[in-house]
């Protein structure tokens, strides 16, 4: 018996020490267990893991979460590149036949001079660090792996990436406020003079405005110090192109023949395939412009966004083929692909704060808004062939007004900071625009000449087509 009692109670004695000892380990400590474990037994490889592990401090414990997370960050930077080419054939689809090659260059431009651009000068524009909260012009990018590029040193747990990682991610966004303003002004617009516009619109005035949100400016303190919200760019993205695209506008007037003494005469685009085609990839490779804009892997946060993001969508779509079923007599394919934009813009504000009844609501609103601002914008005269102001512009404002409505978080959002928000993006983009546009006009011209316009731009800028086996058809 007394035997008996004394193994118990060396066990219980064992138990409490090694009870004691994993207490007293860091989460850190624990993680690198397995790896010294496997040195001390002669793992050839056990070494390199285990400085691995060592490299992360006290954030080892998460360490397949940053990989995973790095992982996911540039999936989803290669679905936001994708969606240049949902922009690309969109356009071309909605405009004619003739000015199909002037438009997927433009594009190709738009992709190349916005990346570049951003790591030259956008980048560090964009989050410039401790600054004054308005302006800072930024320089090249250097080695964005010095703080850490295989450890939580760039950002921690809660920006998950390496540096490298923001950029990619960041500089696909870049474009896309160009891309806007491409549609906008399409089959009228001067290639070399857009060209200009664009490389100044992603290199300067993009990142500065960026700046006023994501890079810790001046809107943080918006809504009672709570910050602007703007989740993955409704505002800083997409009302800004919009607001670009509507100074262009003005500036290039509309397209030839497209309002008359008898009333508006629609100019049809080309190809509608090629139309839905671009709004189903801009559909998929949003799931990466939002979801990339969680900023890491944490599975809640990507479930949740991916869900806003797909049901607003479809509300959008449904929303938009009602309206203008009912008010255009009949079911208009461009009207329910632009719905689809519509959702999505509203929805990208503020996926991760709203809940699914939410999402579908904010949805179904831009899907009506879409369709009454289209019709709007044309009675006045502003030819937007694709719709990109009121897609853009005028669903990226209702996205920034339904943080505060919609907000299932209470984060304290208001009406009123949203709107200032907005407000000064969708100025600030319009009154550059209209400056620069306005002095390409003076100095070189925006607009080709009506010989030229009628011809094409794909012969009179490019020289070429882009069916030049069916060249003889209805262009």
């Amino acid at each position: 018996m007394k035997i008996k009692h004394s193994l118990l109670a060396v066990l219980l004695c064992s138990m409490a020490f090694l009870t004691t000892g994993l207490v007293a380990e860091s989460p850190a400590d624990l993680a690198m267990a397995p790896a010294k474990a496997a040195l001390e037994a002669g793992n050839g490889q056990a070494e390199d893991y285990l400085a691995l592990l060592e490299a992360q401090g006290e954030d080892a414990y998460a360490f397949d979460f940053f990989t995973t997370s790095m992982l996911w960050t540039v999936i989803a930077a290669a679905l936001v590149f994708l969606m240049h080419l949902g922009f690309a054939t969109l356009e071309a689809g909605l405009t004619r036949s003739k000015n199909t090659v002037n438009i997927l260059f433009k594009n190709c431009f738009i992709i190349a001079i916005g990346i570049v651009s951003y790591a030259v000068i956008g980048f560090n524009t964009h989050y410039p660090g401790d600054f004054n909260g308005w302006f800072s012009i930024g320089s090249m990018i250097g080695d964005l792996n010095a703080d850490g590029g295989n450890t939580f040193g760039y950002g921690g747990v809660g920006l998950a990436m390496t540096g490298y990682g923001d950029f990619i991610f960041q500089a696909m966004f870049a474009a896309t406020a160009a891309t806007i303003v491409s549609g906008a002004v399409a089959e009228r617009v001067k290639l070399g003079s857009f060209m200009i516009f664009a490389t100044l619109l992603v290199a300067l005035a993009y990142p500065v405005v960026g700046s006023w949100h994501w890079g810790g400016g001046w809107l943080g303190g918006l809504n009672d110090g709570n910050g602007f919200k703007d989740f993955a760019g409704s505002a800083v993205v997409h009302a800004f192109g919009g607001f670009a695209a509507l100074a262009c506008v003005i500036i290039l007037g509309p397209r030839a023949g497209k309002y008359t003494e008898n009333g508006i005469k629609p100019i049809l685009g080309h190809s509608m395939p090629l139309a839905a085609i671009g709004v189903f990839l801009l559909f998929l490779g949003w799931f990466g412009f939002n979801g990339g804009s969680v900023l890491s892997a944490d599975p809640s946060g990507i479930g949740l966004v991916f869900t806003t993001t797909a049901l607003a969508a479809c509300g959008g779509a449904l929303a938009s083929m009602a309206v203008s079923w009912i008010f255009l007599k009949k079911p208009d394919l461009s009207m329910a692909l632009n719905g689809f934009l519509a959702g999505l813009v509203g929805i990208t504000a503020n996926a991760d704060i709203v809940s699914a009844g939410g999402s579908i609501v904010i949805g179904l609103v831009a899907g009506v808004i879409v369709v009454f601002s289209i019709i709007f914008f044309d009675k006045i005269k502003i030819d937007d062939p694709v719709g990109a102001i009121s897609v853009h512009g005028v669903c990226g404002v209702w996205g920034i007004l339904a943080c505060a409505l919609f907000d299932v978080t209470d984060s304290g959002y208001t009406l009123v900071g949203q709107l200032i928000g907005v407000a000064a993006g969708g100025v600030a983009a319009f009154a550059f625009s209209f400056i620069v546009f306005g002095i390409l006009k003076v100095v070189m011209g925006v607009r080709v000449s009506a010989e030229e316009e009628a011809e094409g731009l794909d012969i009179s800028e490019h020289g070429q087509e882009a069916y030049p086996d069916f060249a003889s058809s209805a262009r």
